[in-house]
């Protein structure tokens, strides 16, 4: 007991500050690894299923990303996506400080050899791991890969040919352009320090496997708001004067009962490009438009339209929905990893602690 008394008026020596450090960084990766277990053993619990064969409750699903309505675009590399998790974090004298951070999905659909079910990510956890992991150089020299974004955040996912070609001849502006960060954007690939970027990501066509509840779709409590991780697109959540004029007007009676009754054409798909998947009441002196081809007014249908009835993945309230990259083997694999990493840290905190008790027992006496 003196000598811890010592120990806390003096302050610990190098070797015991060596063994404190050890400790804390040990048990940090046992907690980990621990994590690791128990998403192992959520995997292997959860009885897998075909899409077409799936029914409602806790399942577990396997197969490759299709886009919905949107994709994300990566911050560092400007890659195509639906979920990407991004940081930045600049090097000190002794210290290691963020200085960018986001993390963001949109709604995706998963098929398998049976068929797809869509993913509603809202609250959902994601085990994917870094897919661009690189550092500047000693001058602050950009990695290679670095290609920062600059543009939205957002995009369509199949974006017609005209659209494509109007966004080739738009100049867009030069440098970042990087919106929900943690800390100014600007200049991210100009580091006055060494800097280190992280990026994971999950694109079209990557295999999944995804833990979480099925249930039909009307009975997602706010599909809108639950098509994005962090509720951005839902308009209502975004902005409150939008959110109360919309419960003034529900309380009213006067919010249409239905898109087509308050949008009338413009409810139809296609109809802004000139390819509506159905007849619109036009005038009698209008110029007809085309309509759709049959595969066009399938895919709008597919990408904009769930019936109520549609078994969809999302979070339940008594199970979080779990995206991880890769097939089952692949992610449980990966969780087994992170358990083996952790018994390694219980062995240093253990280490460590032996040595601090020495340290304090005998080692300072000495």
């Amino acid at each position: 007991m003196p000598s811890l008394i010592a120990l806390a008026v003096i302050g610990p020596s190098g070797p015991a500050l060596l063994a404190i450090v050890g400790i804390g960084a040990g048990l940090l990766l046992l907690g980990r690894g621990m994590g690791g277990s128990r998403r192992a053993n959520l995997i292997a619990d959860i009885a897998g299923s075909t899409i077409a064969a799936i029914a409602a409750g806790e399942n577990r699903v396997s197969g490759t990303i299709e886009a919905a309505e949107l994709t994300l675009t990566s911050p560092l590399q400007s890659e195509p996506c639906i979920y990407f998790r991004t940081t930045v974090t600049e090097e000190g004298d002794r210290s290691e400080s963020r200085i960018f951070h986001d993390e963001r999905a949109v709604g995706f659909w998963v098929r398998d050899a049976s068929g797809s079910i869509r993913v509603f990510p809202r609250g959902a956890a994601f085990d994917v791991p870094d897919t661009f992991n690189a550092r500047s150089g000693l001058l602050g020299e950009e990695p290679v890969g670095l290609r920062l974004r600059s543009g939205p955040a957002t995009d369509v996912a199949e974006r017609d040919r005209a659209t494509q070609i109007a966004d080739l001849l738009t100049v867009h502006p030069a440098g970042p352009v990087l919106d929900g960060s943690a800390g100014s954007a600007a200049g991210l690939g100009r580091a006055g320090g060494r800097r280190r970027y992280h990026e994971a990501r999950l694109a079209v066509g990557d295999p999944v496997t995804i833990l979480g509840m099925v249930l039909p779709f009307d009975q997602l409590a706010d599909p809108d708001s639950s098509d994005a991780t962090d509720g951005g697109l839902d308009a209502a959540g975004a902005d409150p004067a939008i959110a109360a004029d919309l419960a003034a007007a529900q309380a009213s009676g006067t919010l249409a009962a239905s898109p087509e009754q308050a949008w009338a054409n413009a409810a139809i798909p296609g109809f802004g490009i000139g390819r509506p998947v159905l007849a619109p009441s036009l005038d009698p002196a209008a110029r007809p438009v085309p309509l759709a081809s049959a595969t066009e007014a399938a895919n709008a249908r597919r990408t904009f339209d769930i019936t109520p009835n549609s078994l969809i993945l999302a979070c339940g309230p008594e199970m979080r929905l779990l995206v991880t990259s890769g097939m089952p083997a692949v992610a449980a694999q990966r969780a087994d990893d992170r358990f083996f990493v952790g018994l390694l840290g219980a062995v240093l905190a253990i280490g460590c602690a032996l040595m601090l008790a020495w340290l304090v027992s005998g080692g300072l006496a000495a």
